[in-house]
């Protein structure tokens, strides 16, 4: 019974330690993002970025549901099963068989489980090494994707083209992200997510427990397939047609994602924030890597930034078990807002202009520098007069009550930082900060007082 007891333990501190290192880049890749391109921190450069990050986070949630089983079980053909999905979607609206959001959705899960459940059947009942079947369904879905549509083309309907707009940060593609990292969060609390990492870890002992294996691993397929599914839809929206070839990269991006995310491609090990982290930092490492030009070789680049990034997460991987004795007292959500403080404070550099003194004269070429200034963060903000100072009172305010915000949190994570686990408190705490930080960011400064009226005589 005390191995028992102790295992969970085990389990979580190595989890907390395993978060440290996509926490770590997320926000040295944020950090760099809004120093090369502040609009990145804007309501449509954050819009932009959930309608294009949450295809590669749906993708990523279904790999990691089957990589989490065990037996190296990494399913290639998350990426073709995303166009064959997307593909199947738009020729059927354009031959007038779906229309509404309900068919859409329902037809997308009924493809994404479908396909799952018939890979989950193979790999227990024939015996088939996952591996093997993952790259079959691979090569045969590239295949079909193109019989169904030769080349890109369709539309999607009307009622999907705002979805992927990407001009404001609260959006139907948003809604499904936080649905989906919720539903997850909440099926990580179950007992059969429990026996998933268990048999991720060690099938023999999970057998030997009364586990069923087989019931198990083909659960874990359905799961996957229905974040497929989602990922499919949020794909959908952000090209607004059909592609049967785009959606092989995700195959690639998002098995990347899954390693920086600290899943373990051994199984046992793996979760919906790690999983999140990573798909934002790939998402973060292409944004940089487009504020630079390197000509013709701009994709070699890119692809040779994932390599790289990929194995030294790998390393670094490898090395934090060996600093378990000097991590086992960090926790991970505190390590998280202190950064965020970090990175708080760069974005606020980033986006105001501190170094005009307030009462210098507008000269011909102040107004528009001090317009772009102030509209990084509030796109709607006028430029800046002699009488701005007090302009700055409304940013410097709401960040003392995030500030403040934050050391509640604070409070919670070394409360929290002994038993190595989150309680549901905390993860509300931390999303009413996001929540306030967001707002922060995406609300239009006024102004404190209205501009001097200019004299009327003036010639």
């Amino acid at each position: 019974m005390s191995g028992t007891a102790a295992a969970p333990r085990t389990t979580g501190s190595a989890t907390s330690a395993y978060l440290l290192v996509p926490i770590l880049l997320f926000f040295a890749l944020l950090i760099v993002a809004v120093l090369r391109s502040p609009h990145l921190i804007t309501s449509a450069g954050i819009g932009s970025a959930v309608i294009v990050a949450t295809p590669l986070v749906l993708a990523t949630f279904a790999l990691m549901a089957i990589a989490i089983a065990g037996r190296g079980s990494v399913d290639l053909s998350v990426g073709p099963l995303i166009g064959f999905i997307n593909v199947v979607l738009v020729q059927l609206f354009g031959a007038d068989v779906i229309s509404a959001p309900l068919e859409f959705f329902a037809t997308a899960i009924g493809l994404g489980l479908a396909y799952q459940l018939v890979m989950g059947l193979i790999i227990v009942f024939i015996r088939v090494q996952p591996i093997i079947v993952s790259l079959s369904g691979y090569l045969a879905l590239s295949g079909i994707n193109l019989v169904i549509m030769q080349r890109p083309g369709g539309t999607a309907p009307e009622w999907m083209l705002p979805w992927g707009a990407g001009t404001s940060i609260l959006s139907p593609v948003l809604a499904m992200l936080v649905v989906a990292t919720g539903a997850w969060l909440l099926f990580a609390r179950t007992a059969f997510f429990g026996h998933l990492r268990l048999m991720g870890s060690d099938e023999r002992a999970a057998y030997t427990a009364g586990v069923h294996i087989g019931i198990v691993r083909i659960g874990a397929h359905l799961i996957a397939g229905v974040y497929a599914a989602l990922a499919a839809i949020a794909y959908t929206a952000l090209i607004s047609s059909g592609d049967p070839t785009q959606g092989t990269t995700y195959t690639l991006i998002s098995v990347t994602a899954l390693v920086l995310g600290g899943t373990s491609l051994a199984g046992g090990r793996g979760g919906a924030i790690g999983s999140l982290l990573g798909a934002l930092n790939i998402y973060l490492i292409t944004y940089v890597l487009a504020t630079f030009s390197f000509g013709e070789v701009q994709s070699f680049v890119t692809d040779l930034a994932y390599g790289t990034i990929l194995v030294c997460s790998l390393l670094l991987t490898v090395a934090l078990p060996r600093l378990q004795s000097t991590l086992k007292h960090v926790s991970p959500l505190l390590f998280f807002i202190l950064l965020f403080i970090v990175a708080f404070g760069v974005i606020l550099h980033a986006t105001y202009d501190y170094s005009a003194p307030a009462g210098t004269e507008a000269g011909a070429g102040a107004a528009p520098a001090a317009a772009v200034a102030g509209a990084f963060l509030f796109e709607d903000a006028p430029a800046r007069t002699a009488a701005a100072m007090p302009m700055l009172a409304h940013p410097v305010a709401l960040a003392t009550v995030l500030l403040v915000a934050l050391l509640a949190v604070l409070r919670w994570a070394i409360a929290q930082a002994r038993t190595r686990s989150l309680s549901p408190l905390v993860y509300l705490v931390v999303g009413a900060v996001a929540v306030l930080a967001v707002y922060m960011l995406a609300r239009p400064a006024q102004t404190a007082a209205p501009a001097p009226a200019t004299t009327q005589g003036a010639t």
